[in-house]
Formats: structure tokens, C-alpha cells, sequence
């Protein structure tokens, strides 16, 4: 069917639900519109679903969602003894988040798979706590992370608590078009109830998330004595990290807490920021003025689902600077092992995992202390995959995990980024130093005095419509074929492709690349400088990493400025 028989067919169905009719009739005489929210499906891919809310097969809405369910639930039932497991489900603050969980449990409950639906919102990395301490074989969170308010989205995750791997969602999706729209019904809730299908979860399973996220504290005495005379602002944006991470910061003894007010109650329409992002400065506009009048010298925010975490820090000229996702990640590793060294508990077998895309100042802090550092692809999932592996092989003894999008774990409890615990850890790590008599920012200027200054910029390119992804394959195609020898003046020193699978050298030599298949482009330069490409896999996005190292920070902006000039002009005459 095209767009407009599929309008017709959802607006003249008898089971379309509440106000879905309403807003289909009020774009009766918009084309364009009814061909933008039926022209095709949501994708379903490693992040589930993701959308605007409305009515439309490319919209979120609860027909989308208990298809999706449908196709979940069938694949679950192909597995032996999976719906006894049962599935753990959470939602964020995002509008419709709480409607579409209990859809999503209802729809579970009917195809006779047990569920644990928590009765108020709650974080991405408790729901993946959850999987793993329940042992169920799956999770769902409700969720768009931090993408704008009329957005929401329906991730997987899997037993192992990451998100589902990408051969696992590829089944699921063949499950989901097999099901109809208007013929997937939830389970009444009460009947669910009185089966035993549908369990509601409490604050009892808080309490075991609680003790895991506070036993990986390193210096729990000092903080206890001393984090009362420390002053930190705390921001949820809105969203679902507000209960968990005061709760964790009161019982580690950080009693000098203030919330930003505006931004304290959940509420999906985000109304103080542009995107409850805390990776945007501007998020943190309210936070500032109020750090200002406590007197603080840290800012935390979290995103709607808490999975990411921002930070800003005061400097010596009394000013805040937001740190970026790599140097939070930076400072942390470097306190973790610090620490662990210290006390004699740094293990020899110790892995640290990062995204390719994501410093190398992470790689020069675990070589000063003699650990692992691993990279994996973008995406989480990838680094609890590692978590897994640890897991089930013994050979390392896993430590933490980042990547650039400001995301952070330590410990194996849950398999997905913590705001929450790296939360605790940035905070013990300011409490720690302090007494030391330095501030997060003091340290992270001695980090560039011992590592070297390392830097990071991105630029996105987003193209529109099928012609924009064209004009985007051509140019991978282009670096792919013709790699760029020096880039800003520096030598390039080898390239590797992962959709090829091999690493070329300027000497020639040819190897197998480490890592798996995938559309990106790296290029490693002299001087610990490097670039990496890759499209998205469903937009006409292009994304463009650079990183570099110098000798002194306004080297490492003159540095990262001449890459960014030199690699930005070449993809943009690409992209033409």
C-alpha cells in the first residue's frame, strides 16, 4: 500500500484507539503530512524504536507499540522456558512513557510471559539491573533518552542486561511484521494480576540496586567524614535520575545537595531546556546560577532515562567550564586506578573498555598504570558484551567502561551507561581530592601535565532524503578508495577499514583489522592524532571524529583547528 491507503486504512479502523482518530481527521486535507507519518514503518534496530508521538505507522503510538510487543513476545515464546524468566519493563518521564510500559506488559501478559513492571519511573541502568537480578530473558524501557520532548522510544534489552545484539533484533523485526497493527490486544489488568503475569515492582528492588551501585565505592570512610563539606548542584532535567541519585549521594554522606528546582519534578515536556541533553552547555544555564548562589564547586546532570551524565566544574578563575564525555571518562579511570593502586587492590588482569570514537588520553592513562585498555565499536552494547565475556572467560577482570556520548560503568551489576553510579564516583572522586586540596578541574590540568593534552571535536553532516544518503555512500566510497595521506599537515600513518575489514600502513603492509564489520573509516596519524568516519544507519547523517595531542593546550586548539579544517573541507566537496 502507499502512504495514502495506509492513512485511510488506520483512520477508517474500528480498533484505532482514543484520540488517534481525532488527529488522523484533522490532516485529512495535509498530504504531505499523511505521507510523512505513513510513508513507511519505524525502524526497529539494536535501539528498538524510536519516533515522534502520534498517530501513523512512522510515529510512537500504542498500535506501534503493541505490535512491537507482539513481535517480542513471539520470539520470546520460540525460546524453551523464556516466558517463565519473564521480562523486566521501566519508563522514563517522556509523555505517553507510562501508558506505553503498561501496554507493553499487557500485550507480554496475554501471550502468557511473565512480567516486572515497575510502578514508577526509573532509570535505564536499574531496568538492566533488574534483567541480570531477576534473570529475565529481556527487558524494555520506554524511553527517547535525551532526543526532544515529542519524541519517545522502545529499547530491548537482552538477559546478559545489554541491548539486544543486532542478530537478535533482526529476528524480533521478522516477528514484528508478521503481526497487525489492530489485532494485537493487551491482557486486562486485573485478570493479569490474579494470574501471576504481571508483577509490579516496589522498593524493594531500589534497595538491592542501592547496595550494589555504593559497594564499588573506593574511599567510602573518607567520604562518609568528609562529604559533608562539600557543596554540589544536581540537575535530573526532568527526568527519571532524581530519586536514585540523591538517594546515593545522601547515603555516601554528600549532604550539601542542591537541586535545581526548575528542573526537579519529571515532566515530559522538558519545558527549561531545548533537549534535555547534558551534553549542551545550555542545559546547565539554571544549574550556574544556582551554583553560584550555594557556592558550589560541581554540577551533575542527568538525562530523562539517567543513563548520561554531564559535569561541569569551577576553575581557578572561578568560572565553570562543562567537561566533555571524554574528560569525565578521562578523570574517572584515572581516580579508579589511582585508587585501586593505593589501596594494592589494582588486579593484573585489570580491562578498561572504550568506543573507538572516544579519547586516547584513556589509552595513555591505563598504559601509565599497566591495564588494558580495549576498544570496541560505538554503542554500549558492544562494552557489555566485553563486560560478558569477562564474565564467562575469567581471563580479565573488567573495570570500567565509556564512551564519548557521555556514558560510564563501573562494576558488572548493570550493562548499560550508569549516570547514577558514575554519579557516585565523580562526586567521591571531588570529595577525595579535595581533601587533597584540588578541585576536579585542578586535576584534570595535572592529567595533562603527566598524559599529554589530548583533545576531541566532532562535526555532523546531515543530508536529506534518499538522495543525501547517496551523496553519503559515494563519499565513504571516495575515502574508502583514495585514503587521505596527511591530514592538517600530519602523516598518515595507516588506515583501516572495518566494512573491509583490513588495515593499511604507509609502509604498505596490509593486515586484518581487530574489530568487526562495520561502515567506518579510521585514519591513524603521527603524533597520537587520529580521525574516524561513519554514517548512521538509518539517516543521512555523516559524523566526523578528530582527535589530537599536543604539548600544551593552546598547541592541542591549534592542533585539533588545522585537522578539522583540512578533514571538513574534503568530506564537504565529497558530499556535494
Amino acid at each position: 500500500m502507499d502512504y495514502r491507503e495506509n492513512y485511510l486504512s488506520w483512520l477508517e479502523n474500528e480498533a484505532l484507539e482514543g484520540g488517534l482518530r481525532e488527529e488522523l481527521k484533522a490532516i485529512a486535507c495535509d498530504p504531505r503530512e499523511q505521507e510523512e507519518r505513513f510513508y513507511t514503518e519505524l525502524e526497529f534496530g539494536t535501539a528498538g524504536l524510536r519516533g515522534i508521538i502520534g498517530a501513523g505507522t512512522n510515529r510512537m503510538n500504542v498500535h506501534v507499540v503493541r505490535r512491537a510487543t507482539q513481535g517480542l513476545a513471539d520470539y520470546i515464546n520460540t525460546i524453551e522456558g523464556a516466558k517463565e524468566r519473564g521480562v523486566a519493563v521501566a519508563y522514563d518521564s517522556r509523555h505517553m512513557s507510562d501508558v506505553f510500559a503498561k501496554e507493553t506488559a499487557l500485550v507480554l501478559a496475554e501471550n502468557g510471559i511473565k512480567v516486572y513492571l515497575y510502578s514508577t519511573l526509573h532509570s535505564v541502568p536499574q531496568l538492566s539491573f533488574t534483567v541480570l537480578h531477576l534473570g529475565c530473558i529481556a527487558g524494555v524501557v520506554i524511553t527517547a533518552s535525551h532526543n526532544p520532548p515529542e519524541y519517545n522510544g522502545y529499547k530491548v534489552y537482552w538477559e546478559h542486561g545489554g541491548q539486544a545484539s543486532p542478530e537478535q533484533a533482526d529476528e524480533i523485526l521478522k516477528y514484528i511484521r508478521n503481526a497487525n497493527y489492530f489485532d494485537v490486544r493487551p491482557m486486562d489488568e486485573q485478570a493479569a494480576l490474579s494470574a501471576g503475569l504481571l508483577n509490579m515492582i516496589g522498593a524493594e528492588l531500589d534497595e538491592e540496586y542501592y547496595k550494589a551501585t555504593m559497594s564499588l565505592r573506593l574511599n567510602p570512610e573518607l567520604t562518609a567524614e568528609k562529604g559533608g563539606d562539600m557543596k554540589l548542584v544536581y540537575t535530573p532535567l526532568h527526568g527519571s535520575g532524581c530519586v536514585p541519585v540523591k538517594e546515593i549521594l545522601k547515603r555516601m554522606g554528600i549532604e550539601s545537595v542542591s537541586i535545581v528546582a526548575e528542573q526537579e519534578a519529571p515532566d515530559g515536556s522538558f519545558p527549561t531546556v531545548k533537549a534535555p541533553n547534558p551534553e549542551d552547555p545550555y542545559a546547565f544555564t539554571l544549574a550556574f546560577e544556582l551554583a553560584n548562589k550555594v557556592g558550589a564547586d560541581l554540577i551533575l546532570g542527568t538525562d530523562p532515562d539517567s543513563d548520561r551524565l554531564g559535569a561541569a566544574v569551577r576553575t581557578g578563575d572561578g568560572r565553570f567550564a562543562v567537561l566533555t564525555g571524554n574528560q569525565i571518562g578521562s578523570i574517572l579511570i584515572h581516580y579508579i586506578l589511582s585508587a585501586m593502586k593505593e589501596k594494592g587492590i589494582l588486579p593484573n588482569n585489570g580491562l578498561v573498555v572504550k568506543s573507538i570514537v572516544s579519547t586516547m588520553m584513556a589509552d595513555a592513562i591505563c598504559a601509565h598504570f599497566g591495564v588494558e585498555m580495549r576498544h570496541v565499536l560505538t554503542g554500549f552494547r558492544f562494552i557489555s558484551e566485553q563486560i560478558a565475556y569477562c564474565e564467562k572467560t575469567g581471563e580479565k577482570e573488567f573495570i570500567f567502561g565509556f564512551e564519548e556520548s557521555y556514558g560510564f560503568l563501573k562494576g558488572s551489576f548493570a550493562r548499560d551507561k550508569d549516570a547514577i553510579c558514575a554519579a557516585m564516583m565523580l562526586a567521591e572522586a571531588a570529595v577525595v581530592y579535595a581533601q587533597q586540596g584540588k578541585s576536579l578541574y585542578d586535576v584534570l590540568q595535572e592529567m595533562y601535565a603527566i598524559y599529554g593534552f589530548y583533545g576531541e571535536t566532532v562535526k555532523s553532516y546531515t543530508l536529506k532524503g534518499k538522495e543525501g544518503l547517496e551523496k553519503i555512500a559515494a563519499a565513504m566510497e571516495a575515502l574508502r578508495n583514495k585514503p587521505m595521506d596527511t591530514v592538517g599537515g600530519v602523516k598518515v600513518l595507516s588506515f583501516e577499514d572495518l566494512k573491509k575489514g583490513i588495515v593499511k600502513y604507509r609502509d604498505g603492509r596490509v593486515e586484518k583489522a581487530g574489530l568487526p564489520s562495520s561502515n567506518v573509516l579510521r585514519f591513524f596519524l603521527e603524533e597520537d592524532c587520529w580521525l574516524c568516519v561513519r554514517p548512521s544507519g538509518t539517516e543521512p547523517k555523516l559524523k566526523l571524529y578528530i582527535g589530537g595531542k599536543a604539548h600544551s593546550a593552546d598547541g592541542l586548539d591549534k592542533r585539533l583547528n588545522e585537522l578539522m579544517a583540512d578533514a571538513d573541507e574534503r568530506i564537504s566537496e565529497l558530499l556535494k
